[in-house]
């Protein structure tokens, strides 16, 4: 699984959270897809931070099922899309890496993209996606 720590009010860091079988409640929408403790928690204490918009889960299938989502700006349509470009950026991001290593397979595992008024963190694995929207001015 994916997680993400926070150092402090505008630095996010990718690591790994060890998977189990179990779940945990939490008030996010989702489809029926088991996680872990570990994950909901980091989920959770993303979702609540002050400057974080939106938390997003993604399958890696083409193109990426929302597992599970918070904030007003993943809703429906809004969060197709965001769903669709992240997908399609990561797609991307690997392929140019492969080109540029050729043999030696070399992984993605954190991008930062900002633009003016947002800041959007992606953490790729195995089987997820996770994104992180939030918004740099509000530190």
């Amino acid at each position: 699984m994916i997680g993400i720590r926070i150092f402090s009010d505008n630095y996010f860091q990718a690591s790994q959270v060890a998977t189990s079988s179990s779940t945990a409640g939490t008030s996010y929408s989702s489809s029926h897809t088991a996680t872990t403790p570990e994950l909901e928690a980091t989920l959770q204490m993303l979702s609540s931070h002050r400057t974080v918009l939106g938390v997003l889960l993604l399958s890696r299938a083409s193109p990426p099922a929302i597992i599970r989502h918070s904030g007003v700006v993943f809703e429906g349509e809004q969060g197709r899309k965001y769903a669709k470009a992240v997908g399609r950026i990561v797609d991307a991001c690997k392929t140019g890496l492969d080109d540029i290593d050729g043999e030696t397979s070399d992984d993605l595992k954190f991008m930062r993209i900002r633009t003016k008024r947002h800041e959007l963190m992606i953490s790729p694995d195995e089987r997820f996606l996770l994104v992180v929207l939030h918004d740099p001015t509000a530190v």
